[in-house]
């Protein structure tokens, strides 16, 4: 297992973390606009670009490249735009038809126009992570590893550019004919996006090839989009995971000596499934915790007004706690439920049967009037039969609030009973 802690690690985490956040801070955008896979298809569509620079440039200086590349990028991004909006071809369609005739003509141009150079497919899509402290650059008398200097200066343009035009991006984004409407081109912020796609792109192939390009552009924004509501908090969240994927997957991959690209891949797609199961509003377990919490709620909420209206049938008539389970289906909620108002000091026993306390019952009178009410304003007002109005109260009146109940006491003030004859509480 190579050393995790030495200096070229340090730096492997840094060149990654540097190359993630900065497709992160695009790829975020490309979310928004449900465009991911318009990443992968730029990543593959700049081949022919790189090649036909090189074959003109006789050069591979990270110049002449890049021109390349984000010349062939917006090629297919009107090629894919052409198609879609012109040709009535489907977005994924166009997108499918163009980077793979783009990415089959670059591997002809490099087959046919580059000789004595060697193309490794293996390096194109896994890059050579592991390797990029020991090419490095003397900058300002320093030496710094190629992939840091390269894929830093990406991440400096793309913060750069979208700090400066922040708000044509966002509006772009969310509404393409009100920005074109406030006088400024949603068509031309488009193209910037997929230019700066194309140039992330082709800054960290070297490193961390295509594969984790793509997994960047997509899933850190993908992740912060479950987390957060608000376009700056998920772009904000989507550079941190990217750089949290970095660092996780750097050891994992350390520790189990694998590729270190493919593991900082594994490890942001982990957090996605983390950020699915349990992000606060979106996550599974979340909403499944949500509705458990409603459906107690309810049972509970019913069991309190069950509860009031034998009391309002006077006697001796008592409910005991398995006759009362019972009439709410029975089973774990309805146990859940009876406990949680034993705990909250709603319901007491007596013996072997359950009474209301004081706070219990002002709740139980709430629901009850609730239901009432309701149900006298569907009689009253929209004319229903009194055999249609029983079932929507008993669902509605779990969501009527104060301020409702004194708005239907108004629309029936002249009721002082229910349609069955019932005194509304």
């Amino acid at each position: 297992m190579p050393a995790i802690l030495n200096a070229e690690g340090l730096w492997i985490v840094v060149i990654a973390a540097t190359t993630n956040a900065a497709c992160a801070l695009v790829g975020s955008f490309l979310v928004l606009r449900r465009l991911s896979m318009m990443g992968d298809a730029l990543s593959h569509a700049v081949l022919p670009g790189l090649a036909a620079a090189f074959i003109l440039s006789g050069s591979y200086s990270i110049g002449p490249l890049m021109l390349g590349a984000v010349a062939a990028g917006l090629v297919a991004t009107l090629l894919i735009h052409t198609l879609h909006h012109y040709a009535r071809v489907p977005g994924d369609a166009s997108m499918g038809v163009v980077f793979t005739s783009l990415f089959a003509l670059g591997v002809v141009l490099v087959e046919q126009g580059i000789h004595g150079v060697h193309f490794d497919v293996k390096c194109v899509y896994e890059g050579t992570l592991e390797l990029t402290p020991f090419w490095t650059w003397n900058v300002l008398g320093y030496d710094l590893p190629r992939a840091f200097v390269v894929t830093g200066g990406a991440l400096s343009i793309n913060a750069l550019l979208v700090a400066l035009l922040w708000k044509e991006l966002k509006l772009s984004a969310f509404d393409p004919a009100l920005a074109t409407t406030m006088g400024f081109s949603a068509a031309a912020m488009h193209y910037l996006l997929m230019t700066l796609v194309a140039m992330t792109a082709v800054a960290s192939f070297e490193a961390v090839g295509s594969i984790l390009v793509v997994a960047m552009l997509i899933i850190p924004p993908a992740t912060a989009h479950l987390l957060a509501d608000r376009l700056g908090a998920m772009v904000l969240l989507a550079v941190f995971i990217a750089a949290l994927s970095a660092v996780l997957g750097y050891l994992a991959g350390a520790w189990l000596d694998t590729n270190l690209a493919g593991m900082i891949t594994v490890a942001a797609a982990a957090l996605y499934g983390l950020a699915v199961l349990f992000s606060p509003r979106h996550g599974l377990v979340s909403a499944a915790r949500r509705n458990w919490q409603i459906a107690l709620r309810v049972v509970s909420e019913d069991l309190l007004a069950m509860l009031y209206r034998v009391e309002e049938l006077g006697g001796q008539r008592r409910l005991g706690a398995a006759e009362a389970q019972s009439a709410l289906g029975g089973g774990l909620l309805a146990r859940w439920a009876l406990a949680k108002l034993l705990r909250g000091g709603r319901v007491e026993r007596a013996g072997d049967r359950l009474e209301l306390t004081a706070t219990g019952r002002e709740s139980a009178r709430q629901l009850v009037r609730s239901h009432r009410l309701w149900e006298t304003y569907l009689v009253k007002h929209l004319g229903l039969p009194l055999d249609h109005v029983h079932q929507g109260a008993h669902r509605t009146e779990h969501y009527i609030g104060r301020q409702l109940r004194d708005q239907l006491q108004q629309e029936v003030e002249a009721n002082a009973a229910d349609p069955h004859g019932r005194e509304i509480p």
